[in-house]
């Protein structure tokens, strides 16, 4: 089963009088290795409703092609570059316009993303920890790792090879990872495939998995961001009100440059910063107990002082969180009194304290993609 094959079947779905893959619409056919396929239809905004007879049309006929396991169809919609923006509604008669509110998930009382600047500084094994952290408050907690292109959660959490159960019509069952709620693309791909998919894909498949999952009632949901201030984030900012988001970097200098970008995107997006945390800070030798410095010391939290921020603490550059991180035993989990789950439960109380102060949640704001 390859892609011609998926084309074949969608040639009996219309699109208006237009067999849908000779209409132009629809993005490259995306099949994994274990039979699952996505593809998305592009579409003007104005025709969302007239068109989700199609998708649904194209996604039964892609479910009944020999070897298809699942089928993801989406629909797409993207402003062209240099077109005008959609004006805005004008205001109620007598009153100011009212925001745009982004819809929260039922049952999930606070959402907040773990985000860096830059890849290597060690932000989903943060990110996993800090949810652990605040499952060991009492709390319950769920991870969505919305990292597409590199997801890190299966792995993480010992869950690699696992696969969520549906529960009815695309509704999946989050993993259980140590008491954590958990979705990843991870899942629902071969761990060697590559996701070679375009923005617009990107920005779906996270939608689906904040919005497909039955998660339980939750006091928290860690969002494990990729690296970067790309379509990802602005999704984020986009689809949910987010009560912040935590920066992590490492000391040096080439990583902090790209963590003040994080930050300022996150601002620019409204999105409250509810701290940074300073990675791989310091290096105790086993042998002789030195410490030492690698990437410098202190610079996260210097750059938070400058920036206005709070620092939220500081993490070592340890050997034992990168074995239990590569061994799907996070240390917060496995090793709860020892010093670095000490360190990952006091970012994570002096983050629980600004996410419930009150004075950062808000609702998300609407952007456009130039």
């Amino acid at each position: 089963m390859n892609s011609e094959d998926v084309l074949k079947a969608l040639a009996g779905v219309r699109f208006g009088t237009t067999a849908l893959p000779e209409s132009g619409r629809l993005s490259p056919v995306v099949v994994d290795p274990s039979g699952r396929v996505t593809v998305s239809i592009g579409i003007d905004p104005a025709e969302a409703a007239a068109a989700e007879p199609v998708r649904a049309a194209a996604e039964a006929a892609i479910r009944l092609v020999p070897g298809v396991s699942a089928a993801l169809v989406s629909l797409t919609a993207e402003r062209a570059p240099g077109s005008a923006p959609a004006r805005p509604a004008p205001p109620p008669a007598g009153g100011m316009p009212r925001p745009p509110r982004a819809q929260s998930i039922p049952g999930v009382k606070h959402i907040f993303a773990v985000a860096s600047g830059k890849g290597g500084v060690g932000k989903s094994t943060t990110a996993v920890n800090l949810a652990l952290a605040l499952k060991a408050r009492g709390l319950s907690v769920g991870l969505l790792d919305a990292d597409i292109y590199g997801p890190s959660a299966p792995k993480l959490f010992g869950l690699g090879g696992q696969k969520p159960r549906v529960i009815s019509g695309r509704i999946l069952e989050p993993l259980d990872g140590y008491g954590v709620q958990v979705m990843s693309i991870g899942f629902l791909v071969e761990e060697e495939t590559a996701m070679i998919w375009r923005g617009p894909m990107v920005m779906s498949a996270i939608t689906q998995m904040l919005r497909e999952v039955a998660w339980s009632e939750l006091d928290a949901l860690v969002v494990d961001m990729p690296p970067g201030t790309g379509d990802a984030q602005l999704t984020m900012a986009q689809a949910v009100p987010l009560a912040g988001a935590v920066i992590v970097s490492t000391p040096q200098d080439l990583a902090l440059i790209d963590a003040r970008r994080g930050v300022a995107m996150f601002r620019k997006v409204e999105v409250p910063i509810l701290g940074i945390v300073e990675n791989m800070a310091s290096f105790a030798c086993p042998a002789c107990g030195h410490v030492s410095h690698i990437f410098g010391h202190g610079g996260a939290r210097a750059e938070a002082e400058k920036l206005g921020v709070p620092f939220l603490g500081e993490v070592p550059l340890e050997m034992a969180i990168r074995e239990t991180s590569d061994s799907g035993r996070p240390v917060v989990a496995v090793a709860p009194e020892g010093p670095h789950a000490a360190s990952y439960r006091a970012i994570a109380d002096r983050v629980w304290e600004r996410i419930t102060g009150g004075a950062v949640s808000r609702p998300a704001p609407r952007i456009v993609i130039e």
